[in-house]
This record gives structure tokens, C-alpha cells and sequence, in this order.
């Protein structure tokens, strides 16, 4: 017990402060190596993330109702929000995948290599096919089946078209590397 008191004591004299990591009704949220959570992340529940994953701040990943499963350099930016319905939908993300800066992914599937713009809303059983975009401040609305190599906007969001070579290394893979770097910033002494 000696340990555990010097322990905290240390890190409250580096004043450093971690994200919010809870444990509700027994389920505790895991992760792999190398990822980054912001000191005000929260992440609750039945939530299991792969590895270089990046939780960044006023985030929030809610597994309380159903279970969140992420894969390997998903990164989750500034006031996004990932949650499910109640024993219906589940969330399951990808590899490579970058949820934009306040936008609430929900009940839904994200294949590997997506971009969710900032302020889009993916709502409850929609699948997102590998190698697109759903563009900021898209709504996707329940069911929707968006192809592989698609791009989505407007409200409702609607295909406009198709991912090119160009955006998908000069956005999608980007973005992804950027926040795998932008994290490994937080990480240094």
C-alpha cells in the first residue's frame, strides 16, 4: 500500500494528469501500445483499442451501452464523440481511421482507412467501406451503406463522388500518420 501512496504522490508533484479512463458494470476499457489520451479524454466502459491510437481532448468514447471495438492508428480528435445504442448497435472502427474534430460517430462501422470530417454525425447502423470520406459537417443517416472509395456530404449526406488516388494518400493516409506524429509531441518530457 506504501508503494501505491508514493507512486501517486509522485505524479501529483510532476503535476501530471491523465484522461478519465472508468469502469462500468465490470468492463473496463483496453488499449495497446503507444497511444495517447489527453488529460481530459474519457473513456468508459467496454472500449478495446489497437495500438498508436490517439484519444485527443474533450473526446469522449462511451462504451457504457454496448461494446466500442478500434483498431490499430484510429485517432479520435478534440470534442468527438463515439457512443452505441443500448443492446442494438455496437461501434467497430477500422485501422487508419481519423474521426475529425467534433464529430459523433455512433451504433455504426468504419471500415480501415476513413476520414470522418470534423462535425459529421454517423448515426446508428451505418457501414463506411474502406477508403472514404464522409465530409465535415455530413449527416449519415441511420442504415446508410456508404461503398468503398466514396465520398459523402450535405444533410442528409449523399455520395458526390468517388475517392481519387490523390485524396486518398493526400488526405486519408495523411491525416492518420499526422496524428500518430502529433501524439508522439505529447508523449516527450
Amino acid at each position: 500500500m506504501g508503494l501505491i501512496i508514493k507512486s501517486l504522490l509522485a505524479l501529483l508533484d510532476k503535476n501530471i494528469e491523465m484522461a478519465l479512463i472508468k469502469t462500468v458494470r465490470g468492463k473496463t476499457p483496453k488499449k495497446g501500445t503507444n497511444c495517447y489520451f489527453a488529460e481530459n479524454a474519457t473513456i468508459i466502459g467496454e472500449v478495446e483499442m489497437g495500438n498508436d491510437c490517439s484519444v485527443w481532448f474533450n473526446a469522449v468514447i462511451r462504451g457504457d451501452v454496448h461494446y466500442i471495438k478500434m483498431g490499430n492508428q484510429v485517432n479520435v480528435q478534440d470534442g468527438a464523440v463515439i457512443h452505441c445504442t443500448y443492446q442494438k448497435s455496437p461501434t467497430t472502427i477500422g485501422n487508419s481511421v481519423s474521426i475529425g474534430h467534433n464529430a459523433i460517430v455512433h451504433g455504426c462501422t468504419i471500415h480501415d482507412h476513413v476520414l470522418i470530417g470534423m462535425g459529421a454525425i454517423v448515426m446508428d447502423d451505418v457501414v463506411v467501406e474502406s477508403g472514404s470520406i464522409v465530409a465535415a459537417g455530413a449527416v449519415v443517416l441511420q442504415g446508410t451503406h456508404i461503398a468503398a472509395g466514396s465520398i459523402y456530404a450535405g444533410v442528409p449526406a449523399k455520395l458526390v463522388k468517388q475517392v481519387s488516388p490523390d485524396l486518398r494518400t493526400g488526405e486519408i493516409k495523411r491525416i492518420a500518420d499526422n496524428y500518430l506524429t502529433y501524439s508522439s509531441w505529447f508523449k516527450e518530457d
